[in-house]
């Protein structure tokens, strides 16, 4: 038997959804109807923002008025809220994949999340919050990069650092100190990172 693979988006994969794709078994004449119908169906699985909902209505091609006033009233009862979706974002994201400030604005930029949202959604995280999830990040994998040449360890534990959205300054900080506590000699280091 086939297996299905399941997309999430809080996992960082696709946008669209089972829900978004199928059509409803009977879908509704009025454009009005077919709007509330898709956007209950996408909300039914997983928040989404208000722009991600309007991008599934413009592939449905629900005209933008119709689309528009749905999304108002939506929002004007609570079922979308870009604020609380970004800060649900930020917590789940930054807790579970340890991603810094700089890749969650970006996620939530993709999904269309205003700027100021964003802005207020990772002022959430402050720079100890960073720096402990960077550090949790290098200590797990730290002992994969055990037998390597110190700059190539210092290359991938940085790398690693970089791809999840810290900044140069805390990688290079954090590894550092991962190797000093491991026993590298801080001398041996500075040639790396400098005083």
């Amino acid at each position: 038997m086939a297996r299905t693979a399941r997309r999430y988006t809080d996992r960082g994969g696709s946008d669209s959804s089972r829900a978004e794709k199928e059509p409803p078994p009977a879908e509704p004449a009025d454009p009005e109807e077919r709007a509330r119908a898709l956007c209950l169906r996408l909300l039914t699985g997983t928040p989404r923002t208000r722009k991600q909902l309007a991008d599934a209505m413009r592939r449905r091609e629900i005209p933008e008025e119709v689309a528009e006033h749905v999304l108002e009233r939506f929002q004007d009862v609570g079922l979308i809220d870009d604020e609380a979706f970004a800060n649900a974002w930020v917590e789940s994201r930054h807790r579970g994949r340890g991603l810094a400030r700089r890749a969650l604005a970006q996620e939530l930029r993709t999904r269309g999340v205003d700027n100021e949202l964003i802005g207020r959604a990772v002022e959430q995280l402050d720079s100890e919050q960073e720096e402990q999830a960077a550090r949790a990040l290098v200590d797990r994998r730290l002992g994969a990069t055990r037998g390597l040449e110190r700059d190539k360890r210092i290359r991938r534990l940085a790398g690693m650092l970089a791809r999840k959205g810290y900044s140069e300054g805390v990688a290079l900080r954090v590894v550092r100190r991962a190797l000093e506590e491991e026993g590298e000699e801080p001398e041996f280091l500075e040639p790396f990172f400098g005083e």
